[in-house]
């Protein structure tokens, strides 16, 4: 009774849990919580990881038009300039250590060019090509082929490209007659996983500005339709990620208006079209017109150019992710880097060029005549200079013609009083052009004459000729005659700018012969001259007319030093 009688009475107190037992449960409990907490940091990080693993940065390098130069030097003057691979070699380096994702291509014009690669190809071919062996060194991944490259001839375009590390690409050009490309039409490379294609295309206009021995066994098909047909091929068969276009062309047109820019040959560039028809391009590195052009887009397409000479180095970054299997570019940008005085000349390239260009600086150095004043070119488009009646003298007298037409190529020559080196005389003539002898009419000398004073736009009241250039028409252009006098008189419409054009002090008939000399690039349709089509050649020279002048001062030793005055520009 009293056992039941208490239970009633009073609480029933359970027993107090042992102080393990709850050290044992609170310390599960946070093991579990650290457990959790650490699996979904790891799993964070792996998400984090795999993220990072699906995204890649590419780095794509160009050049364009390098022209010979290797050295950040102005062989004409002797004097330092901010220019060439040894510096561009500077830049490329820097971001090959920013980014190890790198491609390094070139859009052409790259073994002539420089007096360096004048001697090398001209005088001493046996060692190999300097440009290719600074481009080797520096691990270019592909070259597209500019019209320059056929200026001495296909052997030494042969040699150059069999001592290149790297493909020479141009989808374009063909053999003759076949369905084969004469050289590779594009690369595929593998970078960080993605396959990144790089198409090479050709200005067609090769023909119209070289000797056709120079380009013997070859056809140029139209850029446009040839990347129609390769790079489906990129996309398709070759699986590319990125597809890259290495062109030794440029925009083709004033993106303003539409307009094509006045002075190309058939299909010379086309950026532009590319750009607008041809599905599945990523990014267009140009060439050919020696502009600097930072970005443009057209159409989505990203396109760039790094002017010409290497005063630039042009960057694209193109960035990805990965999309199943396959990687899509999700941005792009591009950039052009200059060469300035705070860019040091890379000691390797430097290193690799110095034995051509010990060479070329003793050649250059050659006393061969000498000059009673110092004669410029600075303004020989607007007057007549002394300086270019040298290039007319030498023309005429080789070529035994009755007129001579000649261009200022470089404004900046310079023959200074007193001895005249072999310098002077390169830096007077910066081509490789040949002397060419054409039967003419009297009405041929006026069309051309007419055609070239389009160099000016329509006059305007109180403006220099200087003022009145058009940007659009490059000054390498604007012949000069010589053999005849006349007046170019800028007020009036184009077309009727040539007034009293005499020979031999008459009135020159329009059926007049007359022998015409001119250079091959004249000849061939070059700057628009389609008057000279079809006349019969008289004479032609298997050397530069560099070399004619060269030649004609070392014997005549005295430099004519005043002008015939035979022509001059009004009002």
């Amino acid at each position: 009774m009293f056992a039941k009688g208490a239970a009633k009475g009073r609480r029933i107190l359970k027993p107090a849990p042992r102080v393990d037992c709850i050290m044992k449960t609170t310390t599960t409990r946070a093991f579990l919580l650290f457990a959790l907490l650490l699996v979904a940091t790891a799993a964070f990080f792996a998400s984090a990881t795999q993220s990072a693993a699906k995204r890649v940065q590419i780095t794509v390098l160009g050049t364009t038009d390098l022209h010979g130069n290797i050295f950040p030097i102005d062989y004409y003057t002797d004097k330092p300039d901010n220019r060439g691979l040894a510096k561009v070699a500077t830049l490329i380096k820097r971001v090959r250590k920013e980014n190890e994702n790198v491609v390094l291509i070139d859009s052409g014009d790259t073994i002539q060019g420089t007096p360096l690669a004048y001697y090398h190809n001209k005088k001493n071919n046996l060692p190999p090509d300097p440009m290719m062996l600074a481009m080797n060194a520096l691990g270019y991944d592909a070259m597209a082929v500019g019209n320059h490259e056929y200026n001495f001839g296909l052997k030494v375009l042969e040699k150059a490209r069999s001592e290149a590390k790297f493909p020479w690409l141009s989808a374009n050009t063909y053999n003759k007659g076949t369905t084969r490309t004469h050289y590779q039409p594009y690369v595929v490379k593998e970078i960080a996983g993605v396959r990144v294609g790089i198409l090479g295309l050709t200005t067609p206009g090769v023909p119209t500005w070289e000797n056709a021995p120079n380009y013997a066994g070859l056809e140029f098909h139209q850029p446009l339709l040839e990347a129609k047909k390769w790079v489906p091929v990129l996309r398709g068969r070759e699986r590319a990620d990125v597809v890259i276009i290495a062109m030794h062309m440029g925009v083709e047109e004033d993106l303003r208006t539409g307009e094509l820019n006045p002075g190309q040959v058939l299909n010379e560039n086309q950026a532009v079209a590319i750009a607008k028809q041809v599905p599945g391009v990523d990014l267009i590195f140009m060439g050919h017109t020696h502009r600097d052009i930072s970005s443009l887009t057209v159409n989505g397409v990203l396109l760039t150019q790094a002017n010409h000479w290497g005063r630039h180095l042009a960057r694209a970054d193109i960035y990805l992710e990965k999309a199943g299997s396959r990687w899509r570019v999700y941005a792009r940008g591009a950039r052009t880097i200059p060469v300035d005085d705070k860019v040091i000349a890379d000691e390797e390239i430097v290193k690799l060029g110095e034995p051509y260009n010990r060479e070329t600086q003793a050649w250059l150095s050659r006393d061969i005549g000498n000059s009673a004043k110092e004669l410029k070119a600075t303004d020989a488009r607007f007057r007549d200079t002394a300086i270019l009646d040298l290039i007319q003298r030498v023309q005429m007298e080789v070529g035994k013609a009755d007129v001579s037409m000649a261009a200022v190529f470089n404004p900046e020559a310079r023959i200074a009083k007193g001895s005249v080196s072999v310098r002077d005389i390169a830096g007077l003539y910066v081509y490789e052009n040949t002397l060419v002898v054409l039967e003419v009419t009297g009405q041929q000398v006026k069309d051309a004459l007419e055609h070239s004073a389009k160099y000016f736009r329509p006059y305007e009241a109180g403006k220099a000729p200087a003022d009145l250039i058009d940007p659009k028409i490059p000054a390498y252009n604007f012949d000069i005659a010589e053999g005849v006098t006349y007046v170019l008189t800028i007020s009036k419409p184009i077309g009727q700018r040539i007034e009293n054009l005499e020979f031999e002090g008459k009135p020159l008939a329009l059926d007049r012969k007359l022998r015409l000399a001119t250079n091959n690039y004249r000849v061939n349709g070059g700057g628009g001259y389609t008057m000279y089509k079809g006349a019969p050649v008289v004479y032609r020279s298997s050397e530069e007319i560099r070399e004619l002048i060269i030649d004609w001062v070392e014997r005549h030793k005295n430099i004519p030093t005043e002008p015939t005055n035979n022509w001059k520009i009004v009002p």
